[in-house]
């Protein structure tokens, strides 16, 4: 994309959405001289699906190339404040190294693609034995329950033969603390260098002129032209794939899925307000992160009795189900003492998950009319190398070059790996090493 702003067009980009990812792409965008504006039907930035991501910072991905970009991720995250070019740390989100601990199971093939990813690209981790994980998390219970059941199972709660024999630490992982400030920190940081920001306005077409997209037109009917638009609409992703005037050409699936995550406080006997770990547990199939007031977060790991729920982004309801109850009596399993109310709290909201839990980073059949969807899920720590990564596909497009045959090549900053971009295509097969699940 040329430096200059075109004359015929109002903004050299239009991104839909103002997520964590929308901020990154419009930072990224900005720094390079582009003259951007983000179009969000929300009063601010992360005030959608990004308020209730659980904004977990990992290393470990079933794929290479997913792997090496959380490791990117990951630096960007411990020097956020360079990363975003800030004066000072007031008003930035904080990052929380508590480390990841991931169980070796059955269901992850006790790690063995994870760790092979891991010394590929020099990822430090330790090994932990059970006596070491019961030392580090007091009152656990190593027994073997899966497969993961529904509480309404007969043999729900009932050990299923065998024990967890000992997990993976990796030291380089924590979860950001707010991930709606993060979003926000990245407006401002893109802000500084001109970019702009319409909130409380929605997109209601995508003119195309000639298979070049020509801008957006919004709800109060202004048209804002631009020879670049970028879809970043989270669960929203599909509705506005719909506005365009044209296919764009995705062949993998992707739709808005529900999610729930449930809040409970384990004993304060065991320390574990103090000492929190993220945990993944493909046996119980749950993941669980520290929580704000001594509280621990419990999601769901996909299994096959947690079923895909579709929801429409623009109606349902937000009350937790017997879901999160679920995973609240799943991780009982793990933690006997863990109190678990008949009522619980926590967050329901949307996934935009692909058909693999991979994201489509790409452009479309639609000349300037790009795609930063099916992010939902696994994506927040991956929103810094996302930006610089769409910066830089949506450059490659516009200069001539030929991404559908001859994919751009990434070359990572922080880490000696080079992304072939191809692993993200819109018209991929269904990526064969995913856990297809939320771990990606």
């Amino acid at each position: 994309m040329s430096n200059s702003h075109a004359p015929d067009a109002d903004y050299d980009a239009v991104i839909i959405g103002a997520g964590i990812i929308g901020c990154a792409i419009a930072y990224a965008l900005a720094r390079r001289g582009r003259r951007t504006l983000n179009v969000d039907a929300l009063p601010a930035a992360g005030y959608g699906s990004t308020s209730s991501s659980a904004a977990v910072i990992r290393t470990y991905y079933s794929t290479l190339d997913g792997t090496a970009m959380a490791l990117e991720g990951y630096h960007d995250w411990k020097n956020w404040q360079d990363y975003l070019g800030a004066e000072d740390d007031t008003g930035l989100a904080r990052f929380v190294e508590t480390g990841t601990l991931v169980m070796k199971t059955a269901a992850n093939n006790y790690l063995d693609r994870v760790l092979k990813h891991a010394d590929t690209l020099g990822i430090a981790y330790e090994d932990w034995p059970a006596d070491q994980i019961r030392r580090r998390m007091p009152g656990y219970n190593l027994e073997c329950f899966a497969p993961a059941k529904k509480m309404d199972h007969d043999e729900f709660g009932a050990p299923s033969g065998g024990r967890i024999a000992g997990g993976t630490f990796f030291p380089a992982g924590g979860y950001v603390d707010d991930p709606q400030i993060a979003a926000r920190n990245l407006k401002d940081a893109a802000a500084r260098h001109g970019a702009e920001f319409r909130f409380n306005t929605k997109v209601v077409k995508i003119p195309v002129d000639s298979n070049r997209v020509a801008g957006v037109v919004c709800d109060n009917g202004d048209f804002l032209r631009s020879r670049v638009v970028i879809n970043v609409a989270g669960p929203h992703s599909g509705k506005v794939n719909a506005l365009l005037d044209g296919d764009p050409g995705i062949r993998i699936g992707h739709r808005p899925l529900r999610q729930e995550v449930v809040q409970v406080r384990p004993p304060e006997r065991l320390g574990y307000s103090r000492e929190g770990l993220i945990v993944s547990d493909s046996d119980i199939a749950c993941y669980i992160k520290p929580g704000s007031g001594g509280q621990i977060m419990i999601g769901s790991e996909n299994p096959p009795c947690d079923p895909p729920v579709e929801e429409d982004p623009d109606d349902f309801p937000r009350d937790l189900t017997d879901r999160a109850l679920t995973y609240a009596y799943r991780y009982s399993q793990r933690l006997p003492e863990l109190g678990v109310s008949q009522h619980p709290v926590g967050v329901a909201d949307l996934y935009d998950a692909t058909d693999d839990w991979l994201p489509i980073y790409d452009r479309s059949d639609i000349d300037g009319y790009y795609l930063a969807i099916g992010t939902s899920g696994n994506q927040f720590k991956n929103a810094p190398v996302a930006g610089r990564l769409m910066a830089a596909l949506i450059d490659y497009c516009e200069e001539g070059g030929d991404h559908d045959a001859d994919p751009l090549q990434f070359r990572l900053h922080n880490v000696d790996h080079t992304l072939n971009t191809a692993t993200f295509s819109r018209k991929r097969d269904l990526t064969k090493e995913s856990s297809f699940s939320v771990l990606g």
